[in-house]
């Protein structure tokens, strides 16, 4: 453990009032826990819970309470917080262990859980992404990731009063929700949002005493705390008006990981070459395919079929749709055509084949719709795969895959990266990496001809199914 890391460790630990004077981490703790509920269904609660930074335990008291038949696992950097939430935890029974544990270097090789969560310990994390891709990867297929941190613009207030006298403040910097969404680790599906919340401390001087009873006041690193003079100036500063307010800008992060390998194939746009893509991907990366919702087959191929030919699929790697409609239209248009409605919610991915991956191609693009409460959007947030985003290389391409992957994003949905079908195009290229955040996975050239032995030439351009799954795009 690092001298920066036992002095956290310290200091949280030395907090004996901490309960009475963190009234705002119980808060969050309810607010975090009220999301974690929310991601489990009564029929399919976690049976293996992981709690990081438990401090005294207030989350880990409603974990205890919304999951009693879970294996709970409660872990602090500092052996007292530990000992304090065991205390907490003891007259609800149940089958909880307590580990003094840092985070950061998680010693739980092997192990795997349904839900890995936290609250209000991340800002202490020194390597953010690194650490959040290591309890990501603790978790279980379909398991969730929930988290609560500081933001920027927490303690506002107190910022303030050091800048008024030209100081620099030696308080902790936090990151916004936007550089928190970067370290999103890969190919976790969700995203963040983020609250203000007021504390009123009784006055200033109580606001500095609540910070060191709740072990928040340590320096950054290379930072001096004020000297006894500076801060008495800097409390007379902020207790002017009597009772003042702290500021406290919260970010909660809810992400899941998929539950199998794989992606999803949609388009900007139907015709843009999805079906061609899904065969060089099944070529590529020998891996299964399914085609929920076939629409059209009274006036062409159905997808499956072109795919089957394109890539030499044998058929014990092609699963069945679960809805073939007649009509070039919709799902939710055909389905209503032949007098029938698609069941979105009946819709589930289909079982593994040899632990191969699963390309699952989509109908048009990703706000067609699928039923009357559901899009192809929401039937990919609800897969949770990674998307491949078929564009082709002509004009108006820029605008639509722009607007798709903003779509996408706003949903929470990682992006694998976006293929371009069609001549060259550096301006679509340079227009999709630089705004678009996306990564090229390839641009297909256009071909007077298509057939198996084209797909293998275009199945070589892709990357390898691992490289994808496992490399942040």
């Amino acid at each position: 453990m690092t001298t920066r890391r036992q002095a956290i460790a310290a200091r949280f630990g030395g907090a004996e009032s901490y309960d009475a004077a963190a009234r705002v981490q119980f808060l969050v703790a309810r607010r975090l826990a009220d999301r974690i509920a929310s991601a489990y269904p009564a029929t399919r609660p976690p049976a293996r819970i992981l709690e990081i930074g438990c401090g005294t335990g207030f989350l880990s008291d409603m974990l205890r309470r919304m999951f009693p038949d879970a294996a709970l696992t409660v872990t602090d950097l500092a052996p007292a917080m530990v000992e304090r939430a065991r205390r907490r935890l003891a007259p609800l029974g149940g089958d909880t262990r307590f580990l003094a544990m840092d985070a950061e270097d998680p010693a739980l090789a092997g192990e795997s859980f349904d839900l890995v969560c936290s609250s209000l310990a991340m800002q202490w994390f020194a390597d953010r992404a690194g650490t959040l891709s290591r309890l990501s990867d603790l978790l279980a297929p379909g398991g969730t990731l929930a988290l609560s941190t500081l933001c920027a613009g927490s303690f506002a207030e107190w910022r303030a009063a050091y800048t008024r006298r030209g100081l620099d403040c030696p308080m902790a910097s936090y990151p916004d929700v936007r550089h928190l969404d970067a370290d999103r680790p890969w190919p976790l599906q969700g995203g963040w949002d983020r609250e203000t919340i007021l504390d009123r401390p009784a006055t200033a001087l109580g606001f500095v005493r609540e910070l060191r009873q709740i072990g928040a006041s340590l320096p950054r690193e290379g930072a001096r705390p004020a000297d006894p003079g500076t801060l008495r100036r800097l409390l007379g500063d902020l207790g002017q008006g009597g009772a003042i307010t702290a500021t406290y800008e919260i970010g909660y992060g809810l992400f899941r990981r998929p539950v199998r390998q794989g992606v999803f194939v949609t388009g900007t746009d139907t015709g843009v070459g999805k079906t061609l893509v899904s065969a060089c991907l099944l070529r590529a990366w020998d891996a299964s395919y399914w085609k929920p919702l076939q629409t059209g087959i009274a006036e062409e191929t159905a997808d499956s079929d072109t795919v089957t030919a394109l890539a030499g699929l044998d058929a014990a790697r092609l699963h069945a749709p679960a809805a073939v409609l007649a009509a070039p239209l919709s799902p939710f248009d055909a389905a209503e055509r032949e007098g029938t409605a698609i069941k979105a919610e009946a819709i589930a991915l289909p079982p593994a084949i040899d632990d191969r991956p699963l390309v699952v191609e989509g109908a048009g693009g990703v706000m067609v719709p699928v039923s009357a409460d559901c899009m192809m959007i929401d039937l990919i947030a609800r897969f949770a795969l990674p998307v491949v985003l078929v564009a082709r290389s002509q004009l108006g391409t820029i605008n639509h895959t722009l607007m798709s992957l903003s779509a996408l994003r706003q949903k929470g949905i990682a992006v694998a990266g976006v293929i371009l079908n069609g001549p060259p195009s550096p301006e679509a290229r340079r227009a999709i990496t630089l705004f678009g955040e996306a990564r090229i996975l390839a641009e297909f050239p256009h071909l007077d001809r298509i057939g198996p032995e084209q797909i293998g030439h275009l199945a070589g351009m892709l990357p390898s199914f691992d490289a994808l799954w496992q490399e942040r795009v």
